[in-house]
């Protein structure tokens, strides 16, 4: 009986190899000077823009590479073996413009998103705040109805890419009374008047990414900017959120993959005791546990994508949610536990910054902890599986 291998389309492998040839030429010479002096790199933006990696997830109706969830995995997994900060550039224009796709009428994505497929723009997400993170729920930014117009004010925190993006997915309260379900989302325009941004945050990792608290004062905004039915934005936040989290495994996988294979390089040219120090069999065992590790994260992570891809065309997953919070956490942590061992198998040089794993160990962590800590992610698979 035949049955097809479950395994990438050879056009995913195809789409592999031109994104590392991309990222090693483009990308990777720029990583360090990227987290050195904590600056967006436009180089990078647009070399991916000229290849088309930017925003890949983005349907052909508008302008798009209308690429798949697996396809957007790949993108987001090879630019970041060769620098995190750079892979957020697809994963957050997919996190901003995914609440579009899923609830935005007809026109408010036909206005927005050509901009982002075309790389005129980027678009960032809003969700978190000061005193409102793990609890999303309890954000404080109202928008009050006035006429044809929502006026907005409150403080988004945590937000990558914050000022270099030219549109936000902003939600914010607009029923007081009906807790979760008195929040809608809308689409913030970096141009409106009212809107400004925090000082770049002071960061241990991703350092060419900006990320700036978004203040909004008195902005106001016609109505029909409102994504979806009002109230209906923590649910969209949270449908988002079983796409996008799956975005984060991917950029995990790639910190790892780029941390395994500098320490395998490494090892088999490093000489002790007179022969390579690949020869012990101490550091064979941690090399082999690190490709394990990594490995199964990848193939959760596909599974979750494919699951992804069939929810946006329509097809209910009932385990999309179980199974992109899975991804998310396994890739994050065998990412912190893979990038590690790289230092440890660096020795001292690991420590330096003349080598680039010290930078994705550092880069890894923030994986953990950013769209659901892993406490949260554990909590969310709990309650799947005994609902």
């Amino acid at each position: 009986m035949s049955f097809p291998l479950y395994a990438p389309a050879e056009e995913h492998d195809l789409l592999r190899e031109t994104v590392r040839a991309l990222a090693d030429e483009k990308i990777a010479p720029h990583a360090a000077a990227a987290d050195e002096t904590e600056e967006f790199s436009w180089d990078v933006y647009k070399a991916l823009v000229s290849s088309d990696l930017h925003a890949v997830h983005i349907p052909e109706p508008y302008g798009g590479a209308g690429a798949d969830a697996l396809a957007t995995v790949i993108v987001i997994e090879e630019v970041a073996r060769a620098c995190a900060s750079s892979s957020l550039i697809p994963a957050v224009n997919k996190l901003g413009t995914v609440p579009l796709l899923l609830s935005a009428s007809e026109d408010l994505k036909s206005r927005y998103l050509p901009a982002v497929a075309s790389g005129e723009a980027m678009f960032s997400y809003a969700l978190s705040e000061p005193e409102a993170g793990s609890d999303a729920a309890a954000m404080k930014t109202k928008a009050v109805q006035d006429g044809d117009d929502y006026v907005l004010n409150g403080t988004k925190m945590w937000i990558t890419n914050a000022g270099v993006s030219e549109y936000y997915t902003v939600m914010a309260v607009t029923d007081p009374s009906a807790g979760a379900r008195g929040i809608s989302a809308f689409v913030i325009e970096k141009s409106d008047e009212g809107v400004s941004f925090g000082p770049k945050e002071k960061k241990l990792g991703i350092k060419g990414s900006p990320t700036r608290q978004v203040i909004l004062d008195n902005v106001r905004i016609p109505a029909d900017r409102m994504i979806g039915a009002p109230g209906t934005g923590f649910k969209t936040a949270l449908a988002t959120l079983d796409h996008t989290r799956i975005t984060i495994a991917a950029q995990a996988l790639g910190i790892a993959q780029g941390a395994l294979d500098y320490a395998i390089g490494y090892v088999k040219e490093r000489k002790q005791f007179g022969r390579p120090v690949a020869d012990f069999q101490g550091l064979q065992f941690m090399i082999a546990d690190m490709a394990m590790k990594l490995e199964a994260a990848r193939q959760l992570t596909y599974h979750a994508a494919a699951k992804s891809e069939r929810a946006m065309n329509g097809e209910p997953q009932k385990d999309l949610t179980f199974l992109s919070s899975a991804a998310k956490c396994a890739a994050s942590d065998a990412a912190m536990e893979i990038t590690t061992d790289a230092v440890q198998l660096l020795g001292g040089y690991g420590y330096t910054k003349d080598f680039p794993v010290e930078r994705m160990m550092r880069d890894a962590k923030i994986t953990q902890i950013y769209e659901g800590t892993n406490q949260i992610q554990r909590m969310v698979m709990a309650r799947q599986l005994l609902k």
